[in-house]
């Protein structure tokens, strides 16, 4: 399925908008797939293997960390009390 999406739909939109172009993935199983990385690697023009991927980088993904900073900051804006937490579940 993931190749299909790749192949049918991203790349072609990525090789309309430039010809030159660095594709490199995060650290998902699907990405790690060997189909997944050998087609990767035959229709793009730089593809960056994952033997070669940071573990875990805000710099390649400022989105994915910006995303969970600013969910982080929503959840811990209101402080709550261990008795309010009870309370509420005995409500349940």
């Amino acid at each position: 399925m993931e190749t299909i999406i790749l192949k049918e739909e991203l790349l072609p939109d990525m090789h309309d908008i430039s010809e030159y172009f660095i594709f490199q993935q995060d650290s998902v199983p699907a990405h790690h797939a060997k189909e997944t990385v050998d087609l990767l690697s035959t229709e793009t023009p730089a593809f960056i293997p994952p033997t070669v991927w940071p573990p875990s980088s805000p710099i390649l993904n400022p989105v994915d960390y910006k995303v969970w900073l600013v969910l982080q900051e929503q959840v811990y804006k209101v402080k709550v009390r261990l008795t309010q937490v009870r309370l509420g579940l005995g409500e349940l």
